[in-house]
């Protein structure tokens, strides 16, 4: 292998259809990122003012209900079919679902059920796209650049996860929610032309004429569950995610806690974006030189599960700012490494329904943790609520550090599996 390639920090984006997906879901991300913050902030105000941590919490439920009914499935999909065509239906779906949305806010609809309803039907949608994304990526550059392209997303997920919020916050605080979930409709249009315009589109043999069928779901999850280094950095982050998910709670602390408004409410939003983006830029240099991967995700870990303990104790709006820009640093570093680790070790013929899995732990964690969060915070406030979430962020990373050696013990040189086909697992 040759080392300029290796060590580009640029590598991946050589390539035209990675280049082009890269490009437009910057665009879609933000716009993703933007109806997240609004959808919270749209509850907060329909709510009733004895309930709204629990109505905040259930935005997390009803988005993880359709991930938990539908990703499997998605997974089988996305190895069955053309992932190109198949994001193409995705995408178009999602745009309906928002577009929808605003709609319902346009209209001064003041029922919570109707934005339950299309949060809902959006994750649905993301139940097939996300399996059909992420399983793509592989496809679009060398083996040799795949670390690099991982790096790089994780880049342009965090830079959107900024701009998202930040903007969602000025528009919601000027214009109202519906702008913000109407813009997102829009933005799902960047996804859709990229893929129009790939050229020589990737298509992989063992996908052609593959049947879908409960079979293939079994076969996923039983490669999942018998590869003990990805199933402990699955359950790794799904526990982690469950005790220290405080994002639904950021309009408590931006209206009752700090009092800064909506304005406020954005750039909080955005803290995490920001230090990941900063996380993200290192790490692009230097992710093919961190040996001890499987000990600095644990350390990461514990790192985010702190920032949490400490967010949730702050009363000043800097610390506040700080400390979730921290969980935004440790949760990049955990997850480059986290989505390395799985790449690296499966066959391209599992791969959508290995990320159909990691979707239900890598979603099912912080969605449910809202929920959680959202009933400790009804019941003792959002600042415990935060608290004693961070403190079982810590408690879950020291446990699977002391009971999964194989994690704590993987290096980068750390060999990978062997495909059924004989060769190298494809990437």
């Amino acid at each position: 292998m040759s080392q300029a390639p290796r060590f580009s920090a640029f590598a991946a984006l050589r390539h035209r259809n990675f280049r082009l997906l890269w490009t437009s879901q910057l665009i879609s991300v933000a716009g993703s990122m933007m109806q997240n913050a609004a959808i919270l902030w749209h509850v907060s105000l329909l709510a009733p003012p004895a309930h709204r941590g629990l109505a905040l919490g259930m935005v997390g439920l009803v988005r993880i209900l359709p991930i938990i009914a539908f990703s499997l499935v998605g997974g089988v999909v996305a190895d069955a079919l053309d992932r190109r065509k198949l994001m193409l239906i995705t995408q178009a779906g999602m745009a309906v679902a928002a577009g929808l949305l605003a709609g319902v806010a346009f209209g001064g609809v003041s029922a919570l059920w109707p934005v339950y309803l299309l949060a809902a039907l959006g994750s649905a949608f993301g139940s097939f796209d996300s399996p059909a994304r992420q399983s793509l990526v592989p496809n679009l550059v060398p083996r040799e650049h795949l670390p690099n392209a991982l790096s790089l997303n994780t880049i342009m997920f965090q830079t959107a996860s900024v701009i998202g919020p930040a903007a969602g916050g000025l528009l919601i605080g000027r214009f109202g929610v519906a702008w913000a979930y109407a813009l997102n409709a829009v933005s799902f249009l960047a996804v859709i032309v990229a893929l129009l315009m790939m050229r020589d589109p990737p298509r992989h043999p063992a996908r052609t004429a593959r049947p879908i069928h409960l079979r293939a779901a079994v076969e996923g999850l039983r490669f999942v569950f018998q590869t003990p280094l990805i199933r402990s950095t699955m359950l790794l982050d799904f526990f982690a995610t469950f005790f220290a998910s405080a994002a639904a709670l950021l309009p408590l602390f931006a209206q009752d806690v700090l009092h800064v408004g909506a304005p406020g409410y954005g750039v909080l939003s955005a803290a995490p974006a920001v230090g990941a983006i900063v996380a993200g830029v290192a790490l692009v240099p230097l992710i093919d030189r961190i040996d001890r991967r499987g000990a600095t995700m644990l350390w990461a870990v514990l790192g985010y599960g702190l920032a949490t303990v400490v967010f949730g104790a702050s009363r000043s709006f800097g610390l506040t700012f700080l400390c979730l820009a921290l969980t935004g640093v440790t949760d990049t570093v955990s997850m480059v490494i986290r989505n390395i680790i799985r790449h690296l070790n499966t066959p391209d013929e599992l791969r959508g329904r290995t990320t159909s899995v990691n979707m239900i732990f890598f979603m099912g964690g912080p969605q449910l943790g809202e929920l959680e969060a959202g009933l400790v915070a009804n019941v003792w406030g959002a600042p415990l609520s935060v608290i004693s979430g961070g403190i079982g962020c810590v408690l879950a990373a020291g446990r699977a550090g002391w009971r999964t050696p194989v994690l704590r013990r993987y290096r980068r040189e750390t060999p990978v599996i062997v495909a059924r086909t004989g060769g190298p697992a494809a990437g």
